[in-house]
């Protein structure tokens, strides 16, 4: 047992840093006061470019690779990091420099929340879904999000967040669709941008993922993406060029996926060409766990840092570097930009110190942007909000609708309070109860419970209450796709029984993407609540009894059928693939299958307007408990036009209306009919009329050229577009570019 024991020390010791560096971050587990003298590196007035060549000089082999790789993370297969129990339980960790003053870099997932604080006995608080804060449209809301998360993070240990996901949703059925900020890039890229940044500001590092065209999970480590270079660079590439020029995140992280035959953690159009010279992105590229197949091809690509072993960027890196094969100075690039980072992003300045969080504060911050975010759809006969002087029962049917709403699950997935981490895909319902919010708003209204296991008493209940509610539920997943928009669980069966009982049926979805609803003209209201976070049953309480009036509108359109999709049959990795732990242990690996993005620059909205395919709701569609109208449409020439219009509030309630800018481009681009180019949240109280202005950036009126690699604004006839969604924009005016 004892020469076992040894021998499976001296194999993991192979995966990872040499035994004489280990040693050393094991007895300088401690960070040293700061000394300008001794380290002049510590001076902050240098930047942080100039910091990192400092320490740098400084540097052994051994511990400029110990800073290019993890060290295993809980639960993850494989050797174990003969350090891992330096973690702090989270995604992972990467060693510092101790004797040098560079901290340990601790990582958490942290895409709507801080996940695995139950293992290292903490509390965190669990936003809205990414998805969800999209709804807004609110920068403001987007930089709230990341700053609670930011602070959350330190509070427990972590100086990195692994949030920060921008894929544009080309398939609604992408099981993190969640984790995204919809379909169009313009919309996804800013308000990401937001979060990273003011995340950044909380002196945490921030990610900015998963680079790129990772749009479902099905064979997500064997898929190859096959799309355009214009393609990308207009819809998937720009959400990320917007949400790096916004918020400068001090991390990318590459994804699992192929893009046109080269996996994304060593494909040097991506990480090199795009990344590094197009956008002159100066923070470390991380790959995705397990995302990393190569040494010397991922070096070169552009590739800096493995997660969350060190198979490729451990011992073998370092053999590659003696031998020549990678570069002295491609190593020392590698470890340029994780100091840089860490300078930068000022966790070597800050350093994160556990502490006992504001819950209370990031309630009010989660309630507040769940009630920013939630979409009403429906509203027939204005049953919304509701009349606490005309209706004195009302009826609350769904599945745990009386303890809890649902949460999104896999990495993303915050812990509940009160209990363990769940297992990966496991159904999680936050203790927020609709049931317990909706009946302490108003004592006076008899609230009764159904969970809607037996549909007929759910319907009996329905018939013999003023009003019912329906908590409508889909759960979505990392590691899973949808294989239908349909809810689960038989739940229209259900709607459809409990409207037919009482048409005064209103219905909130808790979904973590688009629905489609068969019911949708038997009931009187419907809600969008997404996944709603700590707060949810509060704030859908507010919205459904008017203390608060809806704004959000959609990021995505939710399509009538799977059918209208671009791709109606979910392509699925084929019988006789490699797997996923074959691909992801295999220094050789090669993509099995191909999803061919053939409509190309048609995402979302783009897509079902070149089709002329009818929708059920349309992307920017909100409704609210007011109206609002639009006039005096003036658009300035040039090629950063101003766009300035008047929008009324014509209601008897103060509301806050997003008013959308599009741009259909001359004839002769190859575009879709039109492309959101900017928006503005414009709050007016009842009866008041308010100016809007919005400039347009140039790129946003661009196409871009494969030939030259370059944007160009085409001379023609442009056609800008105002209104209250992607469907319903009454002004119009023509601008002309020379």
């Amino acid at each position: 047992m004892m020469k076992q024991a040894l021998l499976r020390v001296a194999i993991a010791v192979t995966f990872f840093t040499a035994p004489c560096a280990i040693a050393q971050h094991v007895m300088h587990n401690g960070q040293p006061a700061a000394d300008e003298k001794t380290q002049p590196w510590q001076n902050k007035s240098l930047s942080p470019d100039q910091r990192a060549d400092l320490v740098l000089k400084e540097m052994t082999l051994d511990e400029k690779i110990a800073l290019l790789h993890g060290n295993s993370m809980p639960g993850w297969p494989g050797p174990k990091s003969p350090i891992a129990y330096m973690g702090n339980g989270g995604a992972g960790f990467v060693v510092g420099v101790p004797r040098l003053g560079i901290p340990i870099i601790q990582m958490s997932d942290a895409a709507y929340g801080v996940r695995s604080s139950g293992e290292n006995g903490r509390y965190s608080t669990a936003l809205p879904s990414n998805l969800a804060s999209a709804a807004s449209w609110d920068p403001q809301a987007a930089c709230d999000y990341g700053a609670l998360i930011g602070r959350e993070l330190r509070n427990q240990g972590y100086n990195m967040t692994l949030g920060g996901g921008v894929n544009v949703t080309r398939d609604p059925r992408n099981g993190r669709t969640f984790e995204y900020m919809g379909e169009d890039p313009i919309l996804a890229g800013t308000l990401v941008g937001n979060r990273i940044k003011c995340e950044q500001a909380e002196h945490v590092i921030g990610d900015i993922k998963h680079y790129a065209v990772n749009d479902q999970e099905s064979g997500r480590n064997e898929v190859d993406s096959i799309i355009s270079k214009r393609a990308m660079r207009e819809s998937d590439l720009l959400a990320f060029e917007i949400g790096i020029q916004v918020g400068d995140p001090a991390a990318v992280m590459c994804s699992y996926n192929a893009v046109n035959g080269d996996f994304a953690c060593e494909n040097k159009y991506l990480l090199t060409d795009v990344l590094r010279k197009a956008w002159d992105f100066k923070g470390f590229v991380l790959s995705d766990w397990g995302g990393t197949h190569s040494t010397v091809k991922a070096s070169e690509a552009g590739l800096d840092n493995e997660e969350p072993l060190a198979e490729f960027f451990g011992e073998p890196l370092k053999q590659a570097v003696e031998a020549g094969k990678v570069s002295q100075a491609d190593l020392d690039l590698h470890v340029h930009r994780m100091l840089r980072s860490e300078f930068a992003a000022g966790i070597v300045d800050f350093p994160a110190r556990r502490s006992v969080p504001d819950i209370e504060g990031g309630w009010a911050t989660s309630r507040h942007i769940a009630e920013s975010s939630t979409v009403l759809l429906k509203n027939k006969d204005s049953i919304l909000p509701i009349d606490a002087s005309k209706v004195h029962s009302i009826a609350i049917i769904g599945k745990n609708a009386d303890m809890g709403m649902i949460s999104g699950g896999g990495s993303a997935q915050v812990d509940p309070p009160g209990r363990m981490p769940p297992h990966w895909q496991e159904h999680v319902w936050f203790p927020t109860s609709p049931l317990k919010a909706i009946s302490a708003k108003n004592p006076a209204i008899k609230t009764s419970f159904a969970s809607g296991d037996d549909v007929a008493a759910a319907a009996a209940l329905a018939k013999q209450s003023d009003v019912a509610i329906v908590f409508a539920y889909q759960w979505t997943s990392e590691g899973m796709d949808l294989p239908t928009l349909t809810l689960e669980d038989n739940q229209d069966k259900l709607i459809a029984a409990v409207a037919a009982a009482n048409p005064k049926t209103i219905v909130v979805l808790e979904t973590g993407t688009a629905a489609t609803m068969p019911w949708v003209d038997s009931v009187s209201g419907i809600l969008e609540a997404w996944y709603a976070g700590s707060k949810g049953a509060d704030a859908i309480a507010n919205i459904l009894f008017g203390d608060v009036n809806p704004s959000a509108k959609l990021p995505m359109t939710f399509p009538a059928s799977e059918r209208d999709l671009p791709h109606p049959d979910f392509v699925v990795p084929p019988p006789g693939a490699q797997g996923r732990e074959a691909v992801m242990r295999s220094g050789t690996a090669k993509p099995t299958f191909a999803v061919h993005y053939d409509e190309g620059l048609k995402v979302g909205y783009k897509w079902y307007d070149a089709e002329k395919k009818p929708v059920l709701f349309p992307f920017g569609f909100g409704l609210s408990y007011t109206t609002y109208s639009y006039s005096d449409l003036k658009v300035s020439e040039g090629s950063s036009p101003t766009v300035t219009f008047s929008v009324k509030n014509t209601g008897s309630r103060d509301g806050v209306e997003i008013a959308q800018v599009y741009a259909s481009l001359p004839d002769g681009a190859g575009e879709p009919p039109k492309r959101l180019v900017g928006w503005s949240r414009v709050p007016l109280k009842a009866g008041e009329s308010g100016t809007a202005t919005v400039t347009i950036d140039p790129k946003y009126l661009s196409v871009y050229d494969d030939a030259s690699n370059s944007w160009k604004l085409l001379p023609g006839s442009y056609t800008i577009r105002v209104g209250g969604s992607s469907a319903a924009l009454d002004l119009t005016k023509k601008l002309s570019l020379k």
